[in-house]
């Protein structure tokens, strides 16, 4: 009999500093095994709240090199050091990623604060921890053991000449979970969801904020609407949807308000925001859906 399969949201927030959004990171859990998909900013710190050591987290997949689904690659691998870490972890990620890492650790930003802490014995004699395999990967299948199957394809966000964005199937146990990082409505996507147990998708901007930043030409528009969400849930045939990346338009905190001016119709902006994106997702998808929220726990 398989295992049961627990995701938890870690974070659920677009790019902007957020009080009550993290940045992207989901957790899959299949027994004692965990696996994280991205690791944006908050991912340690949420780990602990859920009660899961970040030790004992040994692999992490990164969609793309956007500082909110990787900003907390530091924090994780120094700080799972500090707790003891025993086995060493190891990153996938796309072109870029080994440059990423390389320049972070003994060599970049906290070379100080590691060669600090290595003249002690406990961090002497574990230096492999703080060491990081790194896999860079392309489409295909590109991890397997004896719990989990991950497939990554390119989905559509950025031009791939400046960043490689990718979205994840993954087989855990015997259920599918598709992940779509940051992108646009897509043919990857729409495979990788095809029949699949839950659907975590981009849900960046509800379709008045994408008309206003198409005006304003302030960011980039390639993300998914609630709209274009529910079509490619219902066209897939998907047996749950997540609904996740808010844009930040359900906030009451009036500083992040003073950003969002620029970025969508700021009097539409509040908790009452979040019923447009039920409204246009349900146009299409009449099944199981969530709309996520830091530490919410799905067990499939």
């Amino acid at each position: 009999m398989s295992e049961p399969v627990k995701v938890t949201m870690l974070g659920t927030g677009a790019a902007l500093a957020d009080p009550d959004r993290g940045h992207a990171a989901v957790l899959l859990s299949a027994g004692t095994r965990h696996y994280l998909l991205d690791i944006g900013h908050g991912a340690t710190r949420q780990l602990v709240r859920a009660n899961v050591n970040p030790a004992e987290v040994h692999h992490v997949f990164i969609s793309h090199l956007h500082f909110d689904h990787m900003e907390d690659s530091a924090y994780f691998l120094i700080a799972s050091w500090m707790a003891n870490r025993r086995v060493k972890p190891t990153i996938f990620g796309p072109p870029g990623t080994r440059d990423f890492i390389d320049h972070l650790l003994e060599n970049g930003a906290f070379k100080l604060d590691i060669a600090a802490r290595a003249r002690y014995r406990q961090r002497a004699e574990s230096m492999e921890m703080i060491r990081p395999a790194v896999v860079e990967f392309g489409p295909g299948l590109i991890y397997a053991d004896e719990h989990i199957r991950v497939h990554a394809d390119y989905v559509d966000h950025i031009e791939p000449e400046i960043l490689h964005c990718f979205g994840f199937r993954v087989e855990i146990q015997d259920r599918v979970i598709a992940y779509s990082g940051d992108t646009k409505p897509c043919d990857t996507m729409r495979r990788f969801a095809a029949n699949c147990d839950l659907l975590i998708h981009e849900c960046t901007f509800p379709e008045e904020a994408l008309a206003f930043r198409a005006k304003t030409q302030i960011g980039t528009n390639d993300h998914t609407s609630p709209l274009e969400l529910g079509k490619l849930a219902a066209g897939a045939g998907v047996k749950q949807l997540v609904a996740t990346h808010f844009g930040h338009f359900d906030t009451t905190n009036p500083v992040l308000k003073g950003y969002l001016q620029h970025h969508m119709p700021i009097e539409l902006v509040g908790p009452g925001f979040m019923e447009s994106v039920v409204r246009d997702i349900r146009k299409n998808y009449p099944g199981p859906l969530h709309l996520a929220h830091d530490l919410m726990r799905i067990d499939l």
